[in-house]
């Protein structure tokens, strides 16, 4: 009788844990399926979001990179005869010539930078006691400061090819793989990386302060308007602000940047940060050497960012409604 009783105790106890440790099971399950579908989903967001702002700027920005890499000096009227002379002589698709080579980095750059900060911004949310809140300024600052460096880290040597190709005529590289080719012969693999401090240096505040002022826009219009989606213009202006403030900081490091990514192909020896700065302000002073073409930047940044976030948010919504679809669906 007692091992009778014994029995049904460890069948009662079995009856009662099976389907506990099942349900357990399940939810870490349906967690783990979330979190993927969620770094999924800020993937390409991302990926569409930088693919569509940089074609859309394209021309601008392949004219800003030609005036940076050289000592001509920069007005609107002398970017305007670059852009023209360049349509006159090689057509209209010239203007995007090296973009194929902007997508192949922008892509995985935008990718990886904006669900890094979703990421980021989720881990320093649960550090702060603020999980699905909008962050701190502090973390907000550092969230974005960090999903810009883990970007540019992990797509450099993409950055220095487009660099390349944008101030090179179509006869010197063929294609981007050609680029990494004779780079990689005629200058060292080392050369791929010539420019990498200056722009861990200049995403550090473009980065931060570009995400930070979005995300800090977004909070006082949620709070004034007591909307919690803006409209879609609405994400447009804030991106233009946060891109006006973030390239405006760190534009003397993106000309340095520059310089240094093609020193191979304009006949100069730029070696350190500080160095090149030197060079370039004893040659051409501070204002026109420095921040030359930052006039260009502030129509193009404010456009290239603003489409990036919009186009971000604007996919992120999309795909969560047809994702709440599916389960109705079902």
């Amino acid at each position: 009788m007692g091992s009778g009783v014994q029995e049904q105790r460890a069948s009662l106890t079995q009856g009662e844990v099976l389907p506990l440790a099942s349900s357990s099971q399940s939810e870490v399950s349906y967690e783990g399926l979330k979190q993927t579908r969620s770094i999924l989903n800020s993937l390409f967001s991302g990926a569409l979001a930088g693919a569509v702002a940089k074609t859309a700027v394209a021309p601008l920005d392949r004219t800003k990179i030609i005036f940076q890499v050289s000592s001509d000096r920069f007005s609107a009227k002398e970017a305007y005869r670059l852009i023209y002379r360049t349509y006159l002589k090689n057509g209209f698709f010239s203007l995007w010539r090296g973009n194929s080579a902007t997508m192949v980095r922008v892509i995985p750059y935008a990718a990886i930078q904006f669900c890094a900060h979703e990421q980021y911004k989720g881990m320093l949310g649960g550090y702060y006691g603020f999980q699905g809140k909008v962050l701190p300024p502090v973390p907000r600052l550092l969230a974005g400061s960090m999903a810009g460096t883990t970007a540019a880290m992990l797509t450099y040597p993409l950055d220095m090819v487009r660099a390349r190709m944008a101030v090179t005529p179509k006869e010197m590289y063929s294609n981007i793989l050609h680029v990494f080719v004779r780079i990689s012969r005629e200058e060292g693999l080392k050369t791929l990386y010539r420019g990498f401090a200056p722009t861990m240096l200049g995403v550090i505040p473009y980065a931060g302060l570009s995400f930070f002022t979005y995300e800090t826009l977004k909070k006082y219009h949620a709070e004034s308007s007591g909307r919690s989606q803006p409209y879609s213009y609405e994400r447009l202006a804030f991106g233009a602000c946060a891109g006006l403030l973030g390239q405006s900081a760190s534009y003397p490091l993106d000309v340095v940047r520059r310089r240094m990514q093609t020193a191979g192909v304009t006949g100069h020896t730029y070696s350190t940060i500080l160095g090149t700065m030197k060079e370039i302000v004893l040659e051409e002073g501070v204002i026109r050497g420095l921040y030359k073409g930052l006039s260009m930047n502030w129509v193009k940044g404010p456009i290239a960012v603003g489409i990036s976030f919009t186009t971000f948010d604007v996919t992120q919504i999309l795909l969560r409604k047809l994702h709440q679809m599916g389960y109705t669906g079902r």
